[in-house]
């Protein structure tokens, strides 16, 4: 019978750069489209958003 170790009962995540810098670039992104938009227009994407989730919202 062939016994594991804890290294091979392990699964291997391999965290590269990538995800980290798409993160960032998303925080980014979000943060320069927060500081641009009006306040009319959030509730607006909001609202809609609900409606196309068939989200009670009235």
């Amino acid at each position: 019978m062939k016994t594991l170790n804890q290294t091979q009962a392990r699964p291997t995540v391999d965290t590269g750069l990538l995800p980290i810098l798409s993160a960032v670039a998303a925080g980014v992104f979000l943060i320069y489209f927060a500081g641009f938009a009006q306040a009319a227009q959030y509730h607006d994407s909001a609202h809609d958003t609900r409606h196309t989730l068939a989200f009670p919202c009235h």
